[in-house]
């Protein structure tokens, strides 16, 4: 499998395309200026105990009260209050490799016994904020790198069950207990398969470097605060997936491809001719046809093969999906053989979906009716294997006697959505056909308003293709005659991503020129 890493870096966001063998499988974006991600560690402060609900509303900074269960505080739990402690004031407190841990909690006590109002508390981001919720916190606390993942206030060394081969768990268990500093547990990823205790000794160093700036930190700060930032969505990502079958990552910002190339190079040396900066004219995502496959991925209906389509519904409790056949028909076969040929695929195609939407929670497959018992294992067996690839914790359950799947699978994101409409560039989303009015008539018009008025001589234009197409037809063609009536240095650049009628003017330095805000 050929996979390709396509970053888009804007001045405001990060989006992140996952390409398998040119097939859009995953998709995010992350804001340039997000507080709250998955792994970050704050200092926070305890707002309300609830009982009845067995938690906590902890400040973290977010204008929603954060949620910490108590099953959610660890074991260690009375380890890491006292260590916080004794961190405090200006007396700098012992290491944790020399720290004396204490019992472990009851799991099945409650909150009030451990935590009171007004308690400040160090808690790591277990979920983002989703909808109207803040963030869920926990206090077990781990540091992630790409072969292992440290825990402090635990001394234990579990292996990923990825790994089959028994003597390659026994081999990686004996070497990081070697390596391990005293009151630091590791869990051994899936990535560690065969690799040499040098470079598991160099990450865990870095990891441990990690933990003691966290701690440096904890020392002078005033809740609520971020003590602790997970690398960038960027890093994680390469950090989780990055493997031999890479064979490229575009990124169109210079200073973003300094980043990763630094970072590919620190957990994967050599590796960093992969890192591209991409130069082209186009939009980066509209050179490598990510914009095609986002507008024919995303929305209620997706087809999928031979005329057969996915219903995607959401609901505040679940996802329902529901497989058609459509108009896909086969002379010669039975009903049976068809229902079982559009489920197999319909199978691949969600668990695609799952993956670049990042759907969490329970998600209920409605697939074709079918008869065989045998069939049904078939289908069941497929969408397994289809979401092997997936790294998001899931559960699978075989299909129900009225041909129902189920799935739960973990979310710690809000779900990815994309808008596909667009508005009718005839009435504009009004049912009124104006056709008196023509749009490049109205481009006309702001460019007079920006060379006559603005004084702007040198500009760029983006629009959509279609537009572009009309605008740049034949040797006397629109674009031609603005340069010359205006005598303007007048750019001109189709964008796949935008709406009909959508459009942007860009000066000589590519800072975004607001005309709506200007002509008002």
């Amino acid at each position: 499998m050929n996979s390709e890493l396509i970053i888009d870096v804007s001045s405001k966001d990060i989006s992140i395309a996952l390409l398998e063998d040119k097939r859009l499988v995953e998709l995010s974006t992350e804001q340039r200026d997000v507080k709250f991600s998955v792994g970050d560690i704050h200092l926070g402060k305890v707002k309300k105990i609830m009982p009845g609900l067995n938690a906590a509303f902890v400040d973290v900074g977010y204008e929603k009260d954060a949620f910490l269960h108590y099953l959610d505080l660890g074991p260690q739990f009375s380890s890491l209050k006292k260590f916080i402690s004794l961190q405090s004031g200006s007396r700098k407190g012992p290491s944790l490799q020399k720290f004396r841990n204490e019992s472990d909690i009851d799991k099945n006590g409650s909150i009030g016994s451990v935590m009171k109002n007004g308690m400040e508390i160090v808690v790591q981001i277990a979920k983002e904020p989703i909808s109207t919720k803040g963030p869920r916190l926990t206090s077990e606390l781990s540091i992630a790198g790409r072969y292992m993942v440290l825990m402090p206030f635990s001394n234990r060394i579990s292996v990923s069950q990825k790994i089959n081969s028994v003597e390659e768990k026994s081999r990686l268990k004996k070497l990081v207990q070697s390596i391990k500093p005293n009151n630091f547990g590791v869990i051994i990823r899936t990535v560690a398969e065969g690799i040499k205790v040098a470079d598991l000794d160099k990450e865990l160093k870095t990891l441990v470097k990690r933990w003691e700036e966290t701690v440096e930190a904890l020392t002078k700060a005033k809740s609520p605060q971020c003590i602790y930032e997970e690398v960038g969505r960027t890093s994680a990502i390469l950090r989780d997936i990055l493997n031999p079958e890479f064979s490229n990552i575009y990124i169109n910002d210079k200073a973003v491809y300094n980043e990763v190339r630094d970072f590919v190079s620190l957990i994967s040396s050599g590796q960093e001719k992969i890192v591209k900066l991409y130069k082209g004219d186009a939009p980066i995502f509209d050179q490598f046809s990510v914009t095609k496959q986002i507008k024919s991925s995303f929305g209620k209906t997706v087809s999928f093969k031979n005329g057969a389509y996915l219903i995607i519904e959401h609901t505040e409790a679940l996802h329902v999906i529901d497989v058609n056949s459509g108009n896909r028909s086969r002379s010669g076969q039975n009903q049976e053989t068809n229902a079982l040929e559009v489920n197999l695929a319909a199978a691949d195609e969600i668990a695609r979906q799952l993956r670049l939407r990042d759907m969490g929670g329970i998600i209920v497959v409605d697939f074709i009716d079918m008869h065989g018992s045998e069939h049904k294992q078939k289908v069941f067996e497929r969408i397994k294997t289809a979401m092997a690839q997936d790294r998001t914790k899931h559960q699978i359950l075989p299909l129900s006697k009225f041909g129902l799947l189920q799935i739960t699978r973990q979310r710690v994101r809000p779900e990815m959505h994309k808008e596909t409409d667009e508005t009718c560039p005839s009435c504009f989303g009004k049912g009124e056909i104006r056709p008196s009015i023509l749009f490049v008539d109205q481009l006309e018009g702001k460019i007079d308003y920006l060379v006559n008025t603005l004084k702007v001589k040198e500009f760029q234009l983006e629009i959509h293709p279609y537009v572009y197409a009309y605008i740049t037809k034949g040797f006397f063609s629109v674009l031609r005659n603005w340069r010359k009536k205006y005598t303007s240095k007048i750019k001109v650049k189709p964008i796949e991503s935008f709406a009909f009628l959508q459009y942007k003017f860009y000066d000589k330095n590519m800072e975004d020129i607001d005309l709506k805000e200007e002509m008002d």
